[in-house]
């Protein structure tokens, strides 16, 4: 796996991560996310991948899934993130609490490799909430 960070302007950089795909990364809390920001947007999306793929195995109604992560930092430097929280929302028809709690709980423990990055260094907690729709 290889990036390549191109300084553009005036703090603003470009992460190019295949031939065709870039994101544009700031160093303050412009319009574009900051390096942490994109830490906690990563934990969130791995662990939404996971989640989502494990429900629609499951044969859950999924209608719709959205991700909040807060993360709070160190208070010297290197101030790393010290506690991550990841919460999913998902909606659906006849969600089984089950399959959300055990889809939640393999991406944690097994299969999001960013998570498993974090947690040396970080305490990272889940909760979830289940909307039904009809």
């Amino acid at each position: 796996m290889r990036v390549v960070i191109e300084h553009q302007e005036n703090g603003i950089f470009e992460g190019k991560f295949s031939e065709k795909g870039s994101i544009k990364i700031g160093s303050s809390l412009e319009e574009n996310p900051t390096p942490m920001q994109l830490i906690l947007l990563a934990a969130g999306t791995c662990s939404a991948i996971d989640v989502v793929s494990i429900l629609h195995k499951k044969r859950q109604q999924l209608i719709g899934y959205r991700i909040e992560v807060e993360g709070q930092r160190r208070k010297d430097h290197p101030r790393a993130f010290s506690k991550i929280h990841i919460h999913h929302v998902i909606i659906g028809k006849n969600i089984s609490e089950k399959a959300v709690a055990d889809a939640i709980r393999l991406s944690d423990e097994k299969y999001c490799s960013v998570v498993a990055t974090l947690r040396p260094t970080a305490l990272i907690t889940t909760s979830y909430q289940i909307i039904e729709e009809d």
